[in-house]
């Protein structure tokens, strides 16, 4: 898979998700003090760096226990992509996601379920869900799981929705390139 031509359909996906959270705001249906709340600046940092170290270690020690016969095809091929490919691809990507299932999903779920923990649960399977590719490797699903549950309480403990971006990019990158300079390698 190529990661340069997908990157004009992720273009779209994140302008169109823009645009669906900047509706949300402006009906009033979310509040901006809890989409983008930067009053404490020392613990959103400290969040970022430790949910992104964590995650990173889960992804690696994930890797060495996990066979290669486990790991999708699609997430071998993204190594042999350039590093500003992998860089463009895995911020699209992670914008994306978040502002779909973190920005919209996770928040209408509150609305509804009034209720955090509930909220990411239910938005975890939703992301799982949007995994498809996994379904075939069910060890990958782990992989999606933990690190969208960190996802979720990173938006809600910080009311930050550029935490939870700025985790899953660094995880995607991390690992990626973790890869692409054989820092870690497959499991035979």
């Amino acid at each position: 898979m190529n990661l340069k031509s997908m990157i004009p359909a992720y273009i779209g996906l994140n302008l169109f998700c823009s645009a669906i959270l900047f509706f949300m705001l402006l009906e009033g249906y979310l509040a901006y003090g809890a989409v983008l709340a930067f009053n404490e600046a020392s613990k959103i940092i400290l969040v970022i760096i430790l949910a992104s170290i964590s995650l990173t270690l889960f992804g690696v020690l994930l890797t060495y226990l996990t066979p290669e016969k486990y790991i999708d095809e699609m997430n071998k091929s993204y190594q042999d992509s350039s590093v500003l490919e992998i860089i463009s691809f895995m911020l699209l990507a992670a914008l994306f996601e978040e502002l779909l299932f973190r920005g919209i999903i996770q928040n209408v779920l509150f609305i509804i379920v009034d209720h955090r923990w509930l909220a990411i649960l239910l938005t975890s399977f939703l992301f799982v869900a949007f995994h498809v590719q996994y379904y075939k490797k069910p060890l990958m699903l782990l992989n999606i799981t933990v690190p969208s549950l960190v996802f979720g309480w990173c938006y809600f403990y910080t009311d930050n929705l550029l935490v939870p971006i700025i985790v899953h990019f660094i995880l995607n990158v991390s690992m990626t390139l973790l890869f692409k300079f054989n820092k870690i390698t497959l499991k035979a």
